[in-house]
C-alpha cells in the first residue's frame, strides 16, 4: 500500500463486529496458567526453530552499560533476515524499544521478526525494570538513565564494521514511543533516519490525567516510599488486547510484571509525558505514528496532536477504527496484517532496496 506524507488518514479495517464493546473479563482455568515454554505454544520446540520457520535468524546476549557509577546490566535480542552469509547487509537497523511491564522475549518478538523477514536488521533490549535487564521489577524510577542505557547499546550496533553507512530508524510501541521521542530530542539532527511510533505515550491524556491534589499527594509520597505498588490501574491486557485466547497468552508470559504501578514510575512517567506535551514542536525527525482508535490505554487524540505539533517535514499519521492499544499482537490477524503492511510500506521507502535474487 502507498502510504501518504504529510495527511492524516483513518483506514476502515475489518473488526470485530462486537470490537467496540469492552474485552470480557480474563478468566483462566488451571490448565490455561501452566505458562508454555515459548508464546507461540509447543511447536516449533526452539527459538531457533521458530526464527527459521519465519525466514529470520535470532540471538541474545547482555550489555554491560559504560557507566562511571557503576556499569548496568541489559538483556538483548536482535533479529535478522535467515541466511545472511558473509558481506550480506540488511536493508536498515531498526531500534526497538518496548512498553510498560512487557519485555523483548515474548510476543514483542513477533514484530522484529517479521521485520527480519523483510530484510531488516531489529535490536532491542529490556528496560531497566524489566525481563531479564537489572532492576527492580516495574521500577523506573528515572527514564533518563534508561535512555542513555539504550543509546549506548543502539550506538554501540551502529559502530559495527558491518553496519557503516545503514540507515538506522528507531521503533517504539506504547511507552516505548515515547522513550524514542526522549531520543530523538538528546540526540544530534539527522542521527536517526526516521522513528516508527505505535500507539505512543507522548503525553497523559487530560482525560485520564490525575485532579489536583491527587499528583501533589503522590509526589510527596514517592520520595520516602518509590517503590510502592500502590497506583490503581485497570487490567492493561483486557484494555489492550482483543482477542480473547491472545489475552491468554499475554497473561502466561513469565517475565511479564502484572502488579500495580509502583509510586516512583508513575510519578516519572508523569514527568516524562509533560517534558514531551511541550515539547512536540521541537519534534524533527521523520515519523510514522499508528493508533487505533478504540485504544483506552493511550490517547489516540494525543497523537493527532503530535502529528499536528510537530515539524517534521515528513510525518505520516495513520488511526484504525476499532482498533485498541495492542496492535501488533492482540488484534484479528487481518487486522495486524494491515499494520504491519503499513509500517513495512514506510520504512521500505526511507531505506535501501530489498536485496534480490
Amino acid at each position: 500500500p502507498l502510504l501518504l506524507r504529510n495527511r492524516q488518514q483513518r483506514l476502515p479495517l475489518p473488526i470485530h463486529p462486537n470490537a467496540r464493546t469492552p474485552p470480557a473479563p480474563l478468566t483462566m482455568t488451571q490448565e490455561d496458567t501452566q505458562a508454555p515454554v515459548n508464546f507461540w505454544g509447543e511447536h516449533p520446540a526452539t527459538e531457533a526453530e521458530y526464527y527459521a520457520a519465519h525466514g529470520a535468524e535470532g540471538e541474545s546476549s547482555y550489555f554491560s552499560t559504560p557507566d562511571d557509577a557503576g556499569a548496568r546490566r541489559l538483556f538483548t535480542r536482535s533479529w535478522r533476515p535467515a541466511g545472511g552469509g558473509a558481506g550480506a547487509r540488511p536493508r536498515a537497523l531498526v531500534f526497538m524499544v518496548h512498553g510498560y511491564g512487557n519485555d523483548i522475549s515474548w510476543t514483542f518478538q513477533a514484530t522484529a521478526v517479521f521485520l527480519a523477514r523483510s530484510g531488516f536488521a531489529c535490536f532491542a533490549a529490556d528496560l531497566p525494570g524489566h525481563g531479564r535487564s537489572h532492576g527492580l521489577q516495574a521500577f523506573v524510577p528515572d527514564l533518563e538513565v534508561a535512555v542513555a542505557d539504550l543509546l549506548a547499546f543502539f550506538r554501540s550496533v551502529r559502530r559495527r564494521e558491518e553496519h557503516a553507512g545503514l540507515p538506522c530508524f528507531l521503533f517504539g510501541e506504547s511507552m516505548g514511543g515515547a522513550i524514542c521521542l526522549l531520543i530523538h530530542l538528546r540526540t544530534p539532527p539527522g542521527e536517526w533516519a526516521g522513528a516508527v511510533l505505535v500507539a505512543p505515550m507522548c503525553r497523559i491524556s487530560d482525560r485520564i490525567r490525575p485532579r489536583w491534589p491527587v499528583p501533589e499527594i503522590l509526589t510527596l509520597v514517592s520520595r520516602f516510599a518509590p517503590t510502592l505498588p500502590i497506583v490503581p490501574t485497570a487490567d492493561l491486557i483486557e484494555k489492550s488486547v482483543k482477542v480473547p485466547a491472545k489475552r491468554l497468552i499475554a497473561a502466561r508470559n513469565p517475565m511479564r510484571y502484572n502488579g500495580r504501578p509502583r509510586l516512583g514510575t508513575v510519578m516519572e512517567l508523569l514527568r516524562a509525558t509533560d517534558e514531551l506535551g511541550a515539547r512536540l514542536g521541537e519534534v524533527t525527525i521523520p515519523f510514522l505514528v499508528v493508533h487505533g482508535s478504540a485504544d483506552e490505554v493511550t490517547d489516540p487524540a494525543v497523537s493527532g496532536a503530535l502529528y499536528e505539533a510537530a515539524a517534521s517535514e515528513d510525518k505520516t499519521i495513520k488511526m484504525y477504527d476499532g482498533m485498541l492499544h495492542s496492535m501488533l499482537f492482540g488484534e484479528p490477524e487481518e487486522n495486524i496484517e494491515r499494520v504491519r503492511g503499513d509500517i513495512l510500506a514506510w520504512l521500505s521507502e526511507r531505506c535501501t532496496p530489498a536485496a534480490t535474487s
